[in-house]
């Protein structure tokens, strides 16, 4: 099968849509892969097309709420103004007439703080310079050298587009494919480059992007730059969950940048952007009540940053904490947990506290189910020996009962890996994120048992979450997902081994229905548990931070007994 235009989502695009974005129009939308790929992000968001080939247009129909045929150059489409939060031109600019009239015609569509993301080839890049010098020009059927490009920018004439349709250019970010073959092209033009008193490094530079993207808003947005210091392996599947996923999502809301790394120390702003409103976040880190951990909150105060400790787990599993007074609380401006019991347990040494339940940030297309295959139980668990253990046995009586109609994945925990008598099992050892998303959805249920303990009962239910959006059905322990899963209609409540053995014996008599709570339980993420929802209250919660920097600095100096650090 040749090229179909629109048949693979663009990334960059991709990444800059609001991802709490209401009403989303794509001007040449194609097959509607990038729309389709966004609806996986923010399911609520009403999308829509304008595609004139009618083949195209069908292709991208089940992925829209609507389609229209409009010659955009003739007229926009049928949009009421001020509705769209985002209107996306990904390589379609270069096919129209007379783009400027388009782009001066269509802003007005955009909501206040709407956004619209174009993607435009450069004619700078170094592969027509090749072409020129070769004397080999000529047009192909897609591509760079589009026959059907009617229309050539450059950075500064994109600019001015933009700007003359009443827009305020905010970002444009290249696309670079084959670095190297670019590298080693500059690299022979340096003599003819230098004699013409042009610097190759500069021209590379320039050259090297085969595409811009630009973002442009209505009005200049509020700038933020939101950084982390996150946890470093073995556990980056946390980090991802809790602070990498949800700083993706806020670095697609205009005006925010962000930056994460193990070892990041203190928010680095770029050239220009030293006054920028900045958010470091610190996922876990623990401060002593000592030289080091004052010395640290010194710096960040001096900085002008919010410090904010990201914290989801017992504070009472680790000692240090409680010996050091709780100084990773005290000493910072605030804190962000995953649950309401969490957040109270925090708030006896930190009164700013916000809790941001754990989601998932793509409700992937399920795979499981498949007509007349066994059925798979997903048991993936890091220190979870011990809540697992009582359910063996009922496990193994299960196991041994179906007859090959069931079978295990285990991830991690050997021990119980190990402790299942069956040879229909799977093991995968410690792994990252995306592996263990893998190995959970090619199952059909998912077994979360958690014992009635103080530790556990603070967890969050993010492997139902998880498991709900691979569309599996979760049979769980009632500490935790009790308060999440509607028993017998988005999951199953075991109380007891027993009630465990019974419920495994039902479903392998019923797989149907097994997959009816899944389903159910998959409707449910899709409604309430998407980190995309969640990134406009955590972008006005750390704007928030800042605004009362001055007060929330004076509550942490005496919390500390440190004079208040001078705002920035």
């Amino acid at each position: 099968m040749g090229f179909v235009y629109g048949s693979s989502p663009n990334p960059d695009l991709l990444a800059r849509i609001p991802r709490d974005a209401r009403r989303v129009l794509d001007v040449g939308c194609g097959a509607g892969a990038t729309l389709a790929a966004y609806r996986r992000l923010n399911p609520r968001a009403t999308l829509l097309g304008v595609e004139p080939d009618a083949a195209l247009a069908a292709a991208a129909a089940p992925a829209l709420d609507g389609l229209f045929a409009t010659d955009i150059e003739a007229a926009p489409p049928p949009v009421e103004p001020g509705t769209l939060d985002a209107i996306l031109f990904g390589d379609v600019l270069e096919h129209l007439r007379d783009p400027w009239t388009v782009l001066a015609r269509m802003a007005p569509l955009l909501s206040e703080d709407g956004v619209l993301l174009a993607c435009v080839p450069n004619v700078e890049h170094w592969s027509f310079v090749a072409r020129l010098l070769a004397g080999s020009f000529d047009y192909e059927p897609h591509g760079l050298f589009d026959r059907t490009h009617l229309r050539w920018f450059t950075p500064r004439m994109m600019h001015r587009a933009l700007a003359e349709a009443g827009l305020h250019p905010l970002e444009v970010a290249p696309r670079i494919f084959a670095p190297e073959q670019g590298e080693a092209f500059a690299a022979a033009l340096a003599p003819g480059l230098e004699a013409l008193g042009i610097a190759p490094a500069e021209w590379l530079a320039r050259a090297q992007p085969l595409q811009w993207v630009w973002r442009a808003a209505r009005r200049p947005p509020r700038p933020l730059l939101v950084a982390a210091r996150t946890l470093p392996d073995p556990v980056a599947a946390m980090a991802e969950v809790r602070v990498l996923q949800p700083l993706r999502d806020l670095a697609s809301l205009p005006g925010v940048s962000i930056q994460a790394a193990p070892d990041l120390d203190l928010p680095a702003p770029p050239p220009g952007m030293e006054a920028v409103p900045r958010v470091l976040l610190v996922q876990r880190m623990y401060l002593p009540d000592a030289p080091a951990g004052h010395e640290f909150v010194a710096r960040a105060r001096a900085s002008g940053a919010v410090l904010v400790q990201e914290f989801d787990d017992d504070p009472d599993r680790w000692p240090a904490l409680a010996e050091s007074g709780q100084f990773s609380f005290r000493a910072v401006h605030a804190v962000q947990a995953s649950t309401p019991a969490l957040a109270a347990e925090l708030r006896q040494w930190n009164p700013e506290v916000a809790v941001f339940p754990n989601g998932v940030a793509e409700l992937p297309d399920p795979v499981n189910f498949q007509d007349d295959a066994p059925l798979t139980l997903f048991f993936g668990a890091l220190n979870r020996t011990a809540d697992a253990a009582p359910f063996l046995q009922a496990l193994n009586q299960a196991l041994a009962e179906a007859a090959g109609r069931l079978r295990i994945a285990v991830v991690n925990d050997c021990e119980v890996f190990a402790a299942l008598e069956t040879p229909h099992k799977t093991y995968t050892p410690g792994c990252d994120y995306a592996t263990y998303r893998g190995v959970m959805a090619g199952c059909e249920l998912a077994f979360l048992p958690l014992a009635d303990t103080r530790f556990n009962r603070m967890k969050s239910d993010l492997k139902a979450v998880e498991a709900a959006s691979h569309r599996l059905c979760c049979l769980a322990s009632p500490t935790v997902y009790a308060e999440s899963l509607e028993d017998g209609r988005t999951g199953l409540i075991a109380e007891d081994p027993g009630h465990l053995l019974a419920l495994l014996r039902a479903i392998l008599a019923n797989p149907p229905a097994a997959r009816r709570i899944a389903e159910a339980a998959r409707d449910w993420v899709r409604a309430e548990r998407m980190t995309a929802y969640q990134a406009r209250r955590r972008l006005d919660w750390y704007r928030d931070l800042w605004d009362r920097r001055a007060a929330l600095d004076a509550a942490l100096a005496a919390r500390i007994g440190r004079p208040a650090a001078q705002a920035a």
